[in-house]
């Protein structure tokens, strides 16, 4: 029986135009709507280091929000879903979310209740970390060095748990990256606390603070 080879590529160039259309829409809304959140997480954690919170959190709704339009539209379209800017729309949101926990002293939201992945939410914790840092200075300025303390040790800790997580790069989304990242501020911050303690300190019974012999 003979083929009917014409028909037969026809349905597949029809089915394959009507995939690819689906996809290229999803790829439509996932692009600006990624940029969308990202714009609006990093004017969360500018409010966060301004202290404003309010302000914060409202922007982080409104992120979350962007962020399910990202998601409802890539669904099924893992083609554009487990691409760059998919992924960093996640990361700079959980980047923000946790910068507002570890400064407002609240509790840490989860992967699954962000809805984002998890190499997204461990690369994004390692740059609310190192966000951390601003936050330690502005305490030193203040002169409030328990708070600084406090923020570092936030610091330490995130890289701890990162620096344990041992995967390629593929499956982490370039988690080591950040934690390198992160180890360069967090000594960069060390040092800065350090001297700052030392300084608090009150000179030691018999040593000549006027600088004369």
């Amino acid at each position: 029986m003979a083929v009917d080879r014409a028909s037969e590529l026809a349905t597949v160039g029809t089915d394959a135009r009507a995939t690819l259309d689906a996809t290229h829409r999803a790829r439509e809304v996932v692009l600006p709507s990624s940029r969308k959140v990202v714009r609006t997480a990093s004017l969360a954690i500018r409010a966060v280091h301004r202290l404003e919170l309010d302000t914060a959190r409202s922007l982080l709704d409104e992120a979350a929000l962007q962020l399910g339009e990202v998601d409802v539209a890539s669904a099924t379209h893992p083609e554009v879903r487990f691409v760059g800017p998919f992924h960093d729309a996640q990361k700079e949101y959980v980047e923000a979310c946790a910068t507002l926990a570890f400064v407002a002293h609240e509790p840490l939201p989860s992967a699954t209740k962000l809805g984002v992945s998890t190499p997204a939410y461990l690369n994004g914790l390692a740059e609310a970390a190192s966000e951390l840092r601003r936050q330690v200075l502005d305490c030193l300025r203040r002169d409030d060095l328990a708070e600084a303390e406090a923020l570092f040790d936030v610091m330490d800790e995130v890289y701890g748990l990162l620096q344990g997580i041992d995967y390629p790069d593929a499956i982490t989304g370039g988690l080591r990256r950040s934690t390198d990242a992160l180890r360069g501020v967090l000594e960069r911050t060390r040092g800065d606390l350090t001297h700052a303690v030392v300084s608090e300190r009150p000179p030691r019974p018999g040593r000549m603070t006027t600088g004369l012999w």
